[in-house]
């Protein structure tokens, strides 16, 4: 009896030692120098102040009211503690704002649907849901269809970095007719058109944000909000990065077929890379062949053999706000 209380009691005093340890580990950093230590530091304690306003797509957003308030400042304490979802989210984006963010201006969208993109997937191209949605994106296979992505079990072009984003933009655009404001449009991403016009009529509003809505739709809008101020300076998350720690772009070459493949292994051997590298840099193919049927093309992304190391020294950061080496 008395080794099973002493056992107990010494399980007691590790959970307390836990719990007096635990404050000095909530900084999530990539550590540097004493001065980047020292910021993080100063900084263990405090939350993200809630700001009154945020300006999405040109539009600001009051956020005094108290429900407003409170929802931003849950969604900037979530990304605040979720340490390593946050900070890969980031790094991720140094490689994948390049080449969403033209797509999105060519097509009219407003730049700040980059952070939709990034509460979607976490800004990587192989995220799928339980529920079956798949790539930055995050297209449930019969909307990819609906929006021009060619979904089967060869090919997926839900985690075809350009071809979603273009698929997006066309989604974006088709609910910008029917709502005529950007935060409508944002809501409808997660949420469905028909279900946010229906909210509109029954709740005499078309304020989204003033809606009575599930909790994921309800969250989502504020997430958006949340993960912006995030990418707009992460120290205020305490989240200290150097250029070095950022992902960079893959450098590469395209090949353009229009042939079946009937073996992508021997393929990728003939392109000079492996099967590995060519699924890795092109997972819309998700098999191991590439039929191709009443001749369509396919552009396939080769890496190039002597640029695929990791040169941090040359790692750019897509916005100097992101790291503490500007």
């Amino acid at each position: 009896m008395i080794s099973r209380l002493k056992k107990h009691l010494s399980g007691i005093s590790v959970a307390v030692v836990l719990l007096c340890v635990s404050p000095f580990l909530l900084s999530a950093h990539c550590i540097g120098s004493d001065k980047e230590k020292e910021k993080v530091d100063n900084n263990r304690y405090s939350c993200v102040e809630v700001p009154e306003y945020v300006v999405f797509c040109g539009d600001t957003i009051d956020l005094t009211r108290y429900d407003r308030h409170e929802r931003m400042d849950r969604e900037l304490m979530a990304f605040s503690y979720m340490h390593s979802t946050s900070i890969q989210t980031i790094k991720r984006a140094n490689r994948y704002f390049p080449i969403i963010v033209p797509i999105l201006k060519e097509k009219g969208i407003p730049e700040d649907f980059k952070y939709l993109m990034a509460i979607e997937s976490a800004c990587n191209p192989l995220a799928r849901s339980g529920a079956g949605a798949a790539g930055l994106w995050q297209f449930m296979p019969t909307t990819g269809k609906e929006y021009g992505l060619e979904v089967d079990s060869h090919i997926d072009e839900r985690y075809n970095v350009v071809k979603a984003t273009y698929a997006a933009c066309k989604y974006l655009k088709n609910a910008y007719e029917k709502f005529g404001d950007w935060v409508s449009v944002a809501a409808s991403y997660n949420a469905g058109q028909r279900r946010i016009s229906q909210q509109q009529e029954r709740q005499y509003t078309d304020e989204t944000l003033d809606l009575y809505l599930v909790e994921e739709t309800a969250r989502y809008i504020y997430r958006i909000f949340a993960v912006k101020l995030l990418f707009d300076d992460p120290s205020e998350f305490g989240f200290y990065l150097r250029s070095s720690d950022l992902y960079p772009q893959i450098h590469y070459r395209t090949v353009k077929i229009s042939e079946t493949i009937t073996d992508l292994a021997r393929f990728a051997k003939s392109q000079g890379t492996t099967y590995a590298l060519l699924k890795n840099l092109n997972p819309w193919l998700r098999d191991t062949s590439l039929p191709c049927r009443n001749g369509k093309e396919y552009e396939i992304m080769i890496p190039e053999k002597d640029k695929m190391n990791y040169k941090r020294e040359f790692t750019m950061p897509y916005s100097r706000n992101w790291v503490v080496d500007k």
